[in-house]
């Protein structure tokens, strides 16, 4: 995987960094594993706004990703790396020994034909997804359960990747890419290796039309608001605008919201860096 700095022939292109695509195979996705997806322009059912600065931006089409790995004991074959709108990470398309065809996300190293599988007893190798209670200690790994059977929710993105750390009993002890350390149980599956295109953190849009592109309208800035609109609007000139808030009024920068009786506190042994 690389990036490209493009040359500054126009104004948009001068700060612009894309990424090289060396990893994609083709950019021709597969039919029968599309489905239409629907935008909603931060519109409820009433029509009324309900989320801001969402907008425009190009047609897509959704890719319907296996995130429970449930096809056990059936090896797999990587027919190609493809990239995917909807996700930072890029996808891996399987052809399965019997036939059937699904997309994964893909691991970083992940070849078109390799062969993968998932299982309990299958050997830790990248792309093969498996439960914490058979992989090995110390292994890397992403897409992991956070109950089981529900589908990979953790270590999803670009990049992105945790470490199994430890086991006790029917619990493993994981160090998520946020640096939270906390117990899942070991029937949970995880999938060896990191999530693909970890250089997507280095690209640059260049300008903002690309945001636009991406379904994002321009964001105003709080303070410059007024006071009706916003706790931090209003002032003469070049207000400071005060303690950073939310326009709910609640604190930001540092003040925690999360509660203190939340049922899944117990299982965090350490708290995710500030």
């Amino acid at each position: 995987m690389s990036v490209r700095k493009l040359k500054p022939i126009t104004p948009g292109q001068r700060f612009r960094v894309v990424n090289g695509f060396d990893a994609i195979t083709t950019d021709k996705p597969e039919k029968s594993l599309l489905t239409p997806k629907k935008r909603t322009g931060g519109r409820n059912s009433q029509g009324k706004m309900t989320m801001r600065y969402i907008g425009g931006g190009h047609k897509r089409r959704y890719r319907i990703i296996d995130f429970k790995r449930d096809k056990t004991g059936i090896p797999a074959t990587v027919a190609t790396i493809e990239y995917d709108p909807n996700r930072t990470s890029f996808i891996a398309l399987l052809n399965y020994q019997d036939g059937e065809k699904r997309y994964v996300i893909a691991q970083s190293g992940l070849q078109v034909g390799q062969n993968i599988v998932s299982g309990e007893k299958v050997a830790p190798e990248i792309g093969n997804a498996m439960p914490l209670a058979n992989i090995p200690l110390g292994t890397i790994i992403s897409c992991i359960e956070l109950h089981p059977g529900q589908g990979a929710v953790m270590a999803r993105s670009a990049g992105a990747f945790a470490q199994l750390m430890a086991r006790d009993g029917k619990y493993a002890t994981i160090k998520l890419p946020s640096g939270e350390t906390r117990l899942i149980l070991t029937t949970c599956f995880a999938t060896i290796g990191a999530v693909s295109n970890s250089d997507h953190q280095l690209l640059v849009s260049g300008k903002a039309g690309r945001s636009r592109w991406l379904g994002r309208r321009p964001r105003t800035r709080p303070v410059a608001m007024n006071p009706v609109d916003h706790p931090m609007g209003g002032g003469e000139g070049k207000s400071s605008g005060g303690h950073p808030r939310s326009r709910k009024g609640i604190p930001a920068k540092g003040y925690r919201t999360r509660s203190k009786t939340k049922a899944s506190n117990k299982y965090i042994i350490e708290r995710r860096k500030k």
